[in-house]
């Protein structure tokens, strides 16, 4: 029971030693004065029968003395700070060394590794330590330096997770430090060999959260996919539900449908099987894990996911005997699996715009015209020889647009009664062509084709070929599309290739993979790649921005890392996701001996305080008894009740006292002008939120009349809101739905004139979704929202101070919304903008991150990058000046707007 109690410490241990005095005080108090002469005196007779109303004990009774000495223990133990669950490392002195796995398993409990470290640089302040956090997400090149814990303190909103694996081979500083290792639970190459380094330097604490759920690729089943769900550390039984997001019927982006994964107990991984018809897998755009914010509990859709609709034209048999030289039965049955088929005429199928359209044979074709463009638009027509075509002057002596090479008359036999030669192998597979990696079955052989016209460009279309070099499979770009020919039939008669499984493999390269099939390395070679979308730590969508193209090379071996982060990359005739997790992760077996803590840790409670009051309360009980005791206490009972009360902790209630930590007190909030930002439960968020408004607020100072006060944190549940004129929201993807309370509030604050600034801190990306954006759409559910528009570029908050067109925050260029102006606004003659309201606009979303970028310490300098070099720095100066702004619209509404009554006030003043 012992080992169970939780641990103590004193920040004073030497006054202790005054205990050693509680006997001598004991020796004292028990100390009895020499017994009085005793004399015989007559007159004391008359004092006979007399009673004495003051008596006075001989000595201090044993339950008093022993309250006093309890009491004076207590003073002593409360004067020398102790302090229940003391944090570990108070007493070092050597330089401290945060090491956070900053990858994509760490962003699930971000805010808890967050918190184990600020506790552990708060610490390191209080004892003057030097730090300095290594983030092995993305490790600095030269390695962390040390210096100040407040400074490193100051920069750890700056670490984010990366939606990568961290790096185990960081650059480490120079001498002895104690360690500090957030670790996240999953295995990596080198993590054993850089604890034992560590472990060289000085002191290593380990702390690790446990492995998170993440998600693997999706994988094709019947009427489906199906979507593994891992938990590398097991654990009991437990459901999660998986979710495909994609656009619906509006164009929004919202949840398609959804599955549940059930673990067994003891189990790492759980299939999610999604019920999803070829409609909507075409629309799917991701997987997620429902309420898992990381970048490995999402999956990316690409091309390939999407079952294309491929149109097969032919001459089918209408007799059961001839089925199997029906030409195109052997391409219904190698495609059948894997895409979607459609009969009928072509007139019939291009109306219904199919990925591909496959015609077994045919010579003129009925269409050719929009057939055409319909390829020019970036469709695949893959057509087969056949005696058709061989009977045809189709591509005879002039090129066809619907034929990717010019054919010689008649066609070729090999092998046959009357041919001289053997039918012809295939050769090998170019490394660099569309069927690289594909094995030649040795049974496959050729007796007739269509001949290829020679020309100069005939070995370039040509993809597969004879092993006498005539060409077997030729190609040519169209527009967007390509035409694609076999110079054999699509059945048995020419060859044995639709005999083979290579027949399957070659059409699924050609017409069920691409273009969405990953390409082979070698196929990747020299290309470059445009990133599209891309994915952060928490597994949100951002714009790509300007990042630079990746080469093939970098991104064939599909490791997502910071040259090649995960996300939708874009080349000539495919999209390709970059996902995070590709294989089951594995959790961490540590060296044995090693056990990492967990990442919670137990707050400090000082106890001084508690033992001084105890004190107190002991010696007004020691008064009383002092008193009862002399007989006194019933002749000064008020005077008694006065000095009990004198003598406990001072508790009078004040309107002040009620404000939570980081909250201004409302008298203060209404003698000076005070942003508000509302509380999210997060400390990392509304800490960053209270810096970025204190920032604002020195701008305003400097550069205006404004001068703000220091921000207040808010609960909309229990503040009066209407003494601050903005409530700036940062909306975390947990946010609680307001209760009905918060609502009333709200609700009351915006009628009167109020504004709440929504920010997302999700960049606002166009047609997105975020986990953010969701919790914003619940807790405006309950609001009085008007019609909101994006910001017109006439509205006055794009001139109330300074001349803005663009809005941005720690992103460059969130959307941004506010109250639509009335409908019948209308530009007045000669005025840069309308004729609005003057009403301020009660509401305002955006995903800019704004508090990032207004966010100073106490010496005004910035405490998070915003973008890189000079370009940043602009970028953080427009944010300011937006927050300018909004602070003068919030409080001058649109003053601005008066101008358009100029005219009539000089016509007037001309009168």
């Amino acid at each position: 029971m012992i080992g169970a109690l939780p641990p103590l410490a004193f920040a004073a241990p030497w006054l202790l030693a005054a205990l050693a005095l509680l006997p001598v005080l004991w020796l004292i108090l028990r100390a009895v004065p020499p017994a009085p002469v005793r004399r015989r005196f007559p007159g004391v007779a008359l004092l006979l029968g007399l009673e004495d109303r003051e008596s006075t004990a001989d000595r201090t009774p044993w339950w008093l003395l022993l309250l006093r000495m309890i009491a004076l223990a207590a003073v002593i133990v409360g004067l020398a700070g102790p302090v229940l669950d003391p944090r570990a490392g108070a007493a070092g002195r050597a330089p401290l060394l945060i090491v956070m796995d900053t990858g994509w398993a760490a962003a699930a409990d971000w805010p808890a590794r967050a918190a184990r470290a600020e506790a552990a640089l708060r610490e390191a302040a209080r004892a003057g330590r030097t730090a300095a956090v290594l983030p092995l997400g993305a490790p600095p090149p030269g390695g962390p330096g040390f210096r100040a814990a407040e400074a490193a303190l100051a920069a750890l909103p700056g670490v984010r997770p990366e939606p990568w694996a961290p790096r185990m081979d960081p650059v480490l500083p120079d001498g002895a430090f104690d360690t500090l290792w957030i670790a996240d639970g999953i295995a990596a190459e080198g993590r054993a060999e850089l604890l034992a380094t560590l472990e060289a330097r000085g002191a290593v604490t380990l702390a690790e959260g446990a492995p998170r759920l993440a998600l693997g690729p999706p994988e094709p089943e019947e009427g489906g996919l199906t979507l593994p769900v891992h938990r590398p550390a097991g654990g009991a039984e437990a459901e999660v539900t998986v979710a495909a997001i994609g656009p619906g019927p509006g164009g929004a982006t919202r949840r398609l449908t959804s599955a549940v994964a059930t673990f067994e107990a003891g189990a790492d991984v759980a299939p999610a099987a999604l019920d999803l018809p070829p409609e909507l897998r075409n629309r799917v755009r991701r997987f997620e894990i429902e309420g898992v914010r990381s970048a490995g509990a999402v999956q990316l859709a690409d091309d390939r996911l999407r079952r294309r609709e491929i149109a097969l034209l032919g001459e089918e048999a209408g007799r059961e005997g001839l089925r199997l030289l029906a030409p195109e039965h052997y391409l219904r049955q190698a495609l059948a699996p894997n895409a979607d088929l459609l009969d009928g005429e072509l007139a019939d199928v291009l109306p219904a715009n199919p990925d591909v359209i496959v015609i077994a044979d045919g010579g003129r074709l009925p269409e050719a015209a929009a057939l055409e463009e319909w390829t020019r638009e970036g469709g695949l027509l893959l057509r087969f020889a056949g005696p058709r075509l061989a009977a045809s002057d189709v591509a005879r002596g002039e090129d066809d647009p619907l034929m990717p090479v010019r054919l010689r008359a008649g066609g070729r036999t090999v092998g046959g009664a009357m041919s001289w030669g053997e039918p012809r192998s295939l050769r090998p597979f170019a490394a660099d062509g569309p069927f690289a990696g594909l094995q030649v079955p040795d049974e496959v052989r050729v007796s007739a084709q269509v001949v290829a016209e020679p020309g100069p460009e005939l070995a370039e279309r040509t993809i597969a070929a004879l092993d006498d070099g005539t060409p077997l499979v030729t190609r040519k770009a169209l527009g967007d599309g390509q035409v694609v020919l076999f110079h054999v039939t699509a059945n048995a008669e020419w060859s044995g290739l639709p005999l083979s499984g290579l027949f399957v493999d070659m059409l699924e390269r050609l017409a069920v993979s691409t273009p969405g099939g990953t390409p082979p390395e070698a196929e990747m070679a020299g290309t470059l790649w445009t990133p599209d979308t891309l994915l952060d730590g928490y597994g949100e969508a951002r714009p790509a921005g300007t990042m630079a193209a990746v080469p093939g090379e970098a991104l064939a071996a599909f490791e997502p890392s910071p040259a090649t982060p995960p996300g939708l990359y874009a080349g000539e005739a495919r999209r390709l996701a970059l996902n995070v997790v590709a294989a089951p992760p594995e959790a961490q077996a540590w060296p044995a001996g090693v056990v990492p803590g967990p990442l919670a840790v137990a707050r400090e409670r000082p106890l001084g305080g508690w033992f001084l009051a105890a004190a107190m309360a002991l010696l007004a009980a020691d008064a009383l008894a002092s008193l009862a005791i002399g007989g006194r206490l019933r002749r000064g009972g008020a005077v008694a009740a006065l000095l009990a009360a004198a003598m406990l902790p001072a508790g009078g209630a004040r309107a002040q006292d009620g404000a939570a930590p980081g909250r201004e007190a409302p008298i203060e909030a209404i003698e000076t002008m005070t942003l508000a930002h509302v509380l999210t439960g997060d400390p990392a968020v509304d800490d960053l939120a209270a810096a970025g408004l204190a920032g604002l607020g020195r701008v305003l100072t400097l550069r205006t009349s404004v001068e703000p006060g220091p921000p207040a944190g808010v609960d909309p549940a229990q503040d009066d809101l209407s003494i601050y004129p903005m409530l700036y929201w940062p909306v975390t993807a947990d946010a609680q739905t307001p209760g009905p309370d918060a609502r009333a509030r709200l609700n009351a604050y915006l009628r009167s004139g109020g504004m709440i600034v929504f920010d997302t801190r999700d960049a606002g990306f166009p047609g997105g979704t975020s986990p953010e954006r969701r919790a914003l759409q619940r807790i405006a559910s309950g609001l009085d929202v008007p019609p909101l528009e994006r910001v017109p570029e006439d509205h006055v908050i794009t001139r109330a101070f300074y001349l803005l067109q663009d809005f941005p925050g720690r992103h460059p260029r969130p959307e941004v919304w506010v109250e639509a102006a009335p409908p019948d606004a209308e530009r007045a003659e000669g005025m840069p903008f309308r004729n609005l309201n003057d009403n301020v606009t009660p509401i305002l979303i955006g995903g800019g991150d704004w508090a990032a970028a207004w966010a100073e310490d106490e010496l005004g300098r910035p405490l998070l990058p915003v973008g890189r070099g000079f370009a940043g720095e602009r970028q953080r100066e427009i944010s300011r000046r937006f927050g300018v702004n909004l602070v003068m619209h919030i409080l001058t509404g649109n003053y601005k707007s008066d101008q358009v009554h100029v005219p009539a006030l000089l016509d007037r003043l001309g009168q």
